[in-house]
């Protein structure tokens, strides 16, 4: 009787564990290939490199653990990147983590007990942590030491632990969102900001020679004017477009074009909610002023996402205006969307 045929062994459909394939290994290995090891392979933010530089320079020359780093922009220009490159160039282990994975003081000092004396510790959207661990962290990353409380009402004990010397590395899309005692407590604070559209070439060119990919100046020059500056959706669209080259057997300009055509992402990088929120603005209430939540009903989305994923690309570049009445619609995007408001407004709406 084989596996299949045992009862005892045979895996339960509904339980049974997907096994990688050497093709999702390769998928995996090709993620992790395109993340830079070093500042040196790492394109743009110069600045914030030179910076990071110098501080890794200086604790090395010490030999005691680099301060503490806050790391803060919109998602997908390198934060996680960063860290990896901190803790590889000084030679250190990493321990990574995440705001809401920590939402009680007790799973903080589980983690920080169990740090290595010059270990990283990388907490990505730092901001989404529990008010009691932020609390916590102020007195270990300050004296590297917690204080545990044993016990309830007055009989209530307060035991000191010593942690090993560490670094954080905090990553956030929302700084506004971190309390001051723990901004400040960071040595060192670098913000992050959207990719020219030269560097994100750069990007393009290495994510290219990993994937085998032969890609002319003028097909990254089109990929790269619609990542919305920004280097996580310029690698994704890459791939969208080798899958389409792949599979039509074609390449150049016209291949990109079209694999971005099918995928809705227009010249300005805008895809199918950016473009369904600016024709419902334009279309249903003349370009506004129309309320948040008026908007996200609308097009059948939570608030949070028109607010945090939508609106804050679409302000940039200049579709979008915030108004102490809501949101406006700018004469530029009638113009993208190819909407005469003489005949497809709605003139008179009255919020």
């Amino acid at each position: 009787m084989t596996a299949a045929e045992d009862p005892a062994t045979a895996e339960d459909p509904m339980t049974a564990v997907v096994r990688p394939t050497p093709e999702s290994d390769a998928e995996l290995a090709f993620e992790g290939a395109l993340r830079p090891k070093t500042l040196a392979e790492f394109v743009g933010q110069a600045k914030v490199r030179a910076q990071l530089q110098l501080l890794l320079d200086a604790a090395r020359l010490q030999n005691r653990t680099p301060d503490h780093i806050l790391l803060a922009g919109p998602p997908g220009l390198g934060k996680t990147t960063l860290a990896m490159i901190v803790a590889e160039e000084s030679g250190r282990p990493l321990r990574i983590s995440s705001g809401p994975a920590i939402q009680h003081a007790g799973d903080l000092a589980a983690l920080l007990s169990s740090l290595v004396p010059g270990e990283i510790l990388f907490i990505d959207e730092i901001h989404r942590m529990a008010r009691s661990a932020e609390e916590m962290l102020y007195l270990a990353m300050e004296d590297f030491r917690i204080d545990i409380m044993v016990g309830k009402g007055a009989g209530a004990t307060s035991i000191p632990l010593d942690l090993a010397p560490f670094t954080l590395i905090g990553a956030t899309t929302r700084s506004g969102l971190l309390p001051n005692p723990l901004r400040d407590r960071f040595g060192f604070t670098a913000h992050l900001e959207f990719y020219e559209a030269e560097e994100l070439e750069r990007v393009l060119d290495r994510a290219a020679g990993l994937l085998a990919l032969e890609i002319d100046s003028a097909a990254r020059q089109e990929i790269a004017g619609r990542s919305r500056g920004t280097p996580r959706i310029a690698n994704r669209l890459l791939r969208r477009v080798r899958d389409y080259a792949l599979v039509h057997e074609s390449d150049g300009l016209e291949a990109v074009q079209a694999a971005l055509a099918l995928y809705d992402v227009d010249e300005l990088g805008l895809d199918r909610l950016d473009r369904a929120v600016l024709s419902v603005m334009l279309t249903r209430f003349d370009g506004g002023p129309v309320g948040l939540n008026t908007l996200a009903v609308s097009v059948g989305e939570e608030a949070e996402t028109i607010e945090s994923v939508v609106e804050p690309f679409l302000v940039r570049i200049g579709l979008l205006t915030r108004t102490p009445r809501g949101r406006v619609a700018t004469g530029e995007a009638w113009r993208h969307l190819r909407i005469d408001r003489r005949t497809d407004g709605l003139f008179g709406h009255d919020l």
